[in-house]
């Protein structure tokens, strides 16, 4: 069974209008659902010592993920976004990166971390001073860059990585192969673009492959993007071909719109 590990950010998703908090946050999601799609998963980040940060780590645990190395800070809140949904979309308000920007990566952090196959982390995570280190502890190293492209932070974070995932749904045809072919010159081994609506792509320096959405009554789009990077990174992890992987992303994403919150475990507030 393959061994994922989602390191650094976590935020409370805090619905608004429907005054519910979820836990969430890119590399807890990606490890969350790795270990739904058939992965031994685990995440290693901070939290707050306070009922946000309860909320995420019972979470984990009851999905079966293995916290030993998450630390409870006294005196800084947990992360947290608010969140609105407007026709099925996901709307952000006010944020706050919380006690999640405070990672430090010590010796028996890396060398827990050099027991996984796979490693994920995000650009929300604030590791790019500790990508060398995180990227010499893993075996393979998977990186969400969100939406930020501009090219000096490119050139920082992509050397140290496998696999890079981007979203960006108002770009060109002629932007995406152009950012594509830049970004995989780069170092990783394979570049992965998801365009909202115009479905997916994936860059492995000879062949752009593509797969369109699968039609679904969405509810709530958050999370759904990270269900396509657990779902490929799971199934390419095992040997799937790429094109049968981004298949498998797209019905996983478009499952994960049919209800609130990126993994469920919804509070009241």
């Amino acid at each position: 069974m393959t061994r994922i590990l989602g390191v650094g950010d976590n935020t409370v998703d805090t619905y608004i209008h429907r005054r519910t908090k979820f836990p969430g946050g890119n590399a807890v999601n990606v490890a969350v659902l790795a270990h739904r799609y058939g992965a031994e998963a685990a995440y290693l980040g901070y939290v707050g010592k306070d009922e946000s940060g309860v909320l995420i780590l019972n979470s984990l645990r009851q999905e079966g993920l293995d916290v030993s190395r998450c630390k409870e800070l006294e005196g800084i809140p947990t992360a947290y976004s608010s969140v609105s949904v407007v026709d099925g979309d996901r709307v952000f308000g006010k944020s706050d990166a919380g006690a999640s920007q405070y990672i430090r990566l010590m010796d028996d952090d890396l060398a827990y971390i050099r027991t996984f196959d796979l490693v994920h982390t995000s650009v929300y995570s604030f590791l790019e001073e500790q990508l060398v280190e995180l990227k010499t502890a893993s075996r393979l190293l998977s990186f969400d860059l969100s939406d930020r492209c501009d090219q000096e932070y490119l050139q920082a974070v992509l050397p140290h990585c496998d696999i890079a995932f981007l979203s960006l749904a108002n770009i060109n045809n002629d932007e995406r192969d152009r950012l594509m072919r830049i970004m995989i010159s780069l170092g990783p081994k394979l570049v992965v673009m998801t365009r909202g609506k115009e479905g997916s792509w994936v860059y492995d320096g000879i062949t752009l492959y593509h797969q369109d959405i699968l039609p679904v009554e969405t509810i709530d789009s958050l999370g759904a993007g990270d269900a396509f990077a657990a779902r490929f990174l799971v199934e390419t992890a095992q040997g799937v071909s790429i094109q049968a992987a981004m298949k498998l992303a797209a019905q996983s994403a478009a499952e994960n719109c049919t209800h609130y919150g990126a993994y469920g475990y919804g509070q009241p507030y």
